[in-house]
């Protein structure tokens, strides 16, 4: 899980090239920012997207209403639902 914490500020160093960094200080520069306020906003911005494609699930209308359908009258468990909660059981919730 992702904690905003303030305290003392963490350190990242990055190896790139000088052409990396020209166009990086030259980006900045545009953006009235330091390298380093530029390269973090851009690296938050890219991490923000990417989480959000992996954490979240976007439904089609259709979609939507088999899911709803689905939770309000779930199937019956068959065998591979009910290995599938004993191999969850086992493995996530080891201690209950």
């Amino acid at each position: 899980m992702i904690t905003t914490e303030t305290g003392k500020p963490q350190r990242m160093h990055i190896r790139l090239d000088a052409y990396a960094k020209q166009k990086l200080e030259k980006a900045a520069s545009y953006s009235h920012k330091s390298l380093s306020e530029f390269v973090l906003s851009q690296a938050l911005t890219a991490a923000e997207h990417i989480i959000s494609e992996h954490e979240q699930i976007t439904l089609s209308a259709a979609d939507w209403n088999i899911f709803l359908e689905a939770l309000e009258n779930p199937p019956p468990r068959n065998n591979k639902l009910k290995q599938a909660l004993q191999l969850h059981q086992n493995s996530v919730l080891p201690n209950a």
